[in-house]
C-alpha cells in the first residue's frame, strides 16, 4: 500500500489564486470531511454492534453511504470524481465563498490530506495491532502462518489466471495482472476485525496474523514480478531478488532488534519527565520503522507493525496500549471510511451495457477469490482443534491492497474496462463478506485475557469491558458488578 508516496501533497497547489485565503479554505474543507468521516464511522459502528456484527463492518458501510455510491459527501480525484461531484466543496461555494478559480485545487488538496491522513491511521493501527500481538506466538506458529501465506498466494493467483485465460479469452499479461490482485490480504481490515472479536491472540488469529504479514511481502514481490512484465515484457529477476533479501532482512531484523533496543527504550522513557515522555518515543520509533519498510519497498504498515511487535516485549506495554488508544480511536476511522467512500458500487449495476461483461468475470474472479483463500486453512497441520475454516475466512478481505494492484494496473494501461470492473467487484464483495462471516465462524470469545488477568468482554461486540487482576485471588468479588452479570 504506497498510496502516500504517489501524493504530491503541497499547500502550494493554491498559491496562484491566493494563497492564504485558499489555505484556509482548505482547512475548513478538511474539518468538513472529518465531520462526515467521523458521523458516519460512529453511526455506522453502532448499527452494526445492534446487529451483531463487527463495527468495523459499519465503518466500511458508513464510508460507502457517504462516499462516491451513495451521499457523494467524501469523494475522491482517483474514483474519477471531480469537485462538482463534491457536496463539501458545494457547500463551502455557498457558505464560504469559494471562488470558481480556486475549487478545483482545494478539492485536490481536501483529498490529498484526507488520504494521508488514512494511510497515517492503518500505520497507527498496525502499530497497536503489533502492540497486542506476541512475538514469541507469531514465531510459534511461523511454519504454519508460512504454509497458509503461500498456499493463499498460489491458488488464487493460478486459478484466476488459467480461468481467465481459458474461460474469457483474456490474453496472459492482463489475466496474470487479475491473477496477482487475487493473491493479496488486508492485514488492516482482518486484524481489525480479529482484535473486535477477541480472537487475537487466539491460535487461529496468531495464524491469520502471520501468514497476512507474509502475504503482503509476497504479494509485493508478486506485484513486482507482474509489473515488470507488463511494462517490459520480461521480469526484472534483479528486482525480484532485491525485495526478497530486503523483506526477508527487514522482518528478521526487527525481531533481532527486539532483544537489544527494548531496554534502551524503556532507560530513555524513565529519563523524560514532561508530558507524552512514553507515547511521542514509542511513535518516533514506529515512524521510523515504517519509513524504513517503504523505502526498501515494503508497506509501511508491515514497519509499524514491527514496531509494535518490538516494543510488546517492553514492561511499558500495557501503558503504552492504554495511551494509543485514544489516537488510534480518532485516525483508524478515517481509513476505513476512505475505503468505504473510495468504493464504487456503480460497477455492480447490470443495466449498464459495459458492466455486464465485468459482472461475468466478477462472479468467476470472487468465487476464485474466496475459495482460493477459505483452503488455506485446511493447509493447517498438526492442530486437530483449530478452527481451520476461521482461518481460511480471516484470509479472505483484499481492501486496500487489491486496490493498489488494480490502481498500478491501470496506470500501465493493461486492464480492460470490464477487468478493471471486475477486479473492483471482487475487491468490494470480499472486503464486506469477511467481517460478519467472521462472526458467524468464530463462536463468542472467552473471558480470559492474555495476562491471567480476567479481562470481561462484551458479547455482542468481542470489546473489553473491564479487567480485574484481583479476581484470581477473590473470584467472587465482581460477581455483583454490571460487568461480570
Amino acid at each position: 500500500m504506497q498510496f502516500i508516496s504517489s501524493i504530491n501533497f503541497s499547500l502550494p497547489l493554491l498559491a496562484n489564486t491566493g494563497e492564504t485565503a485558499d489555505s484556509s479554505l482548505v482547512v475548513a474543507a478538511v474539518l468538513l470531511s472529518l465531520v462526515v468521516v467521523y458521523f458516519a464511522s460512529k453511526l455506522g459502528g453502532e448499527l452494526s454492534n445492534r446487529f451483531g456484527l463487527p463495527p468495523v463492518l459499519g465503518e466500511l458501510v458508513g464510508g460507502v453511504v457517504v462516499g462516491v455510491s451513495v451521499l457523494h459527501l467524501l469523494v475522491f480525484p482517483e474514483t474519477g470524481a471531480d469537485s462538482s461531484g463534491s457536496l463539501i466543496i458545494s457547500f463551502l461555494k455557498t457558505t464560504a465563498g469559494l471562488t470558481p478559480d480556486a475549487v478545483e485545487s482545494v478539492f485536490l488538496t481536501q483529498s490529498e490530506v484526507i488520504s494521508v491522513l488514512a494511510e497515517l491511521g492503518v500505520i497507527i493501527l498496525l502499530f497497536e495491532i503489533g502492540l497486542e500481538s506476541n512475538l514469541k506466538d507469531l514465531m510459534s506458529v511461523g511454519i504454519q502462518a508460512a504454509i497458509v501465506a503461500v498456499v493463499g498466494v498460489v491458488v488464487p493467483f493460478v486459478a484466476g489466471t488459467a480461468g481467465l485465460m481459458i474461460l474469457f479469452g483474456i490474453p496472459a499479461v492482463p489475466a496474470i495482472f487479475a491473477g496477482a490482485a487475487l493473491t493479496a490480504t488486508s492485514i488492516g481490515i482482518t486484524s481489525k476485525v480479529l482484535s473486535e472479536l477477541g480472537r487475537l491472540n487466539s491460535k487461529e488469529g496468531q495464524i491469520i496474523l502471520g501468514a497476512a504479514v507474509i502475504d503482503d511481502v509476497l504479494g509485493i514481490i508478486v506485484l513486482a514480478v507482474v509489473a515488470s512484465l507488463a511494462k517490459d515484457g520480461a521480469v526484472d529477476v534483479s528486482k525480484v531478488v532485491y525485495l526478497i533479501i530486503s523483506a526477508s532482512g527487514f522482518l528478521l531484523g526487527a525481531i533481532a532488534l527486539g532483544n537489544i533496543f527494548n531496554k534502551t527504550f524503556v532507560a530513555i522513557v524513565d529519563k523524560l519527565k514532561t508530558r507524552g515522555e512514553l507515547v511521542i518515543p514509542a511513535f518516533i520509533f514506529a515512524f521510523v520503522m515504517a519509513y524504513i519498510a517503504d523505502v526498501i519497498q515494503l508497506e509501511a504498515i508491515l514497519g509499524a507493525f514491527a514496531a509494535g511487535l518490538v516494543l510488546e516485549e517492553t514492561d511499558k506495554r500495557k501503558e503504552l496500549q492504554k495511551q494509543i488508544v485514544p489516537i488510534a480511536d480518532m485516525l483508524v476511522p478515517i481509513f476505513f471510511v476512505t475505503v468505504g467512500a473510495k468504493t464504487d458500487l456503480s460497477v455492480l449495476n447490470p443495466a449498464v451495457p459495459t458492466n455486464q461483461e465485468g459482472l461475468m468475470m466478477a462472479s468467476f474472479l470472487i468465487i476464485v477469490a474466496i475459495l482460493g483463500k477459505v483452503v488455506t486453512g485446511f493447509s493447517v497441520f498438526g492442530q486437530p482443534q483449530i478452527n481451520r475454516l476461521a482461518i481460511g475466512v480471516g484470509m479472505i478481505p483484499r481492501g486496500e491492497v487489491g486496490l493498489v494492484f488494480l490502481g498500478i494496473g491501470s496506470s500501465i494501461n493493461i486492464l480492460s474496462k470490464p477487468l478493471e470492473a471486475a477486479i473492483i467487484m471482487m475487491v468490494i464483495i470480499t472486503t464486506f463478506l469477511a467481517p460478519p462471516v467472521l462472526r458467524f465462524v468464530f463462536p463468542e470469545p472467552t473471558l480470559v485475557s492474555p495476562d491471567s488477568n480476567e479481562l470481561l468482554l462484551d458479547a455482542s461486540s468481542g470489546t473489553p469491558l473491564a479487567i480485574n487482576s484481583s479476581n484470581r485471588e477473590n473470584p467472587q468479588a465482581n460477581s455483583n458488578s454490571p460487568e461480570a452479570k
